[in-house]
């Protein structure tokens, strides 16, 4: 075979390889509901921040192109603290990717979300950190 097919062959494998693996971000949409944690954050250098135990956790409310996150502190009977203050944010899907664009009285910023599962979550945000979610379990002392 000639190179030059070969590479063709290869190139068009490795495409259809990296095609199924990504999402379709509109599908992702479903799943941002919820109350999310912090499992991680991994910088642009590489470097990593596990996060253990979080007394803070992510509640994210999604209303047809729009929604809210809202930080919330779980406690031990099930229930959360709350304020009043949430971010609202904008769903645009743009380039093949699922982006939030929010807008607060201080400041605005787009978030990507590169991954949206059932139980996991990944966002990238401008300074180019990566978030790696996990649905939040309630206490259960049982």
């Amino acid at each position: 075979m000639k190179p030059a097919i070969k590479k063709y062959i290869v190139l068009l494998c490795l495409g259809m390889l990296l095609s199924c693996g990504n999402q379709d971000p509109s599908g992702q949409i479903q799943y941002l509901d919820g109350y999310w944690s912090i499992e991680k954050v991994k910088l642009k250098d590489g470097t990593e921040k596990n996060f253990s135990i979080n007394s803070t956790i992510d509640f994210i409310e999604v209303n047809g192109e729009s929604g809210i996150r809202k930080k919330v502190q779980p406690r031990l009977d099930g229930t959360f603290r709350t304020s009043n203050v949430a971010e609202r944010f904008d769903i645009k899907i743009e380039n093949d990717s699922l982006h939030l664009y929010y807008i607060t009285p201080y400041d605005s910023w787009k978030e990507t979300v590169i991954k949206a599962k059932d139980s996991s979550l990944v966002v990238l945000n401008r300074d180019g950190k990566l978030y790696f979610y996990e649905k939040f379990k309630k206490f259960n002392f049982e």
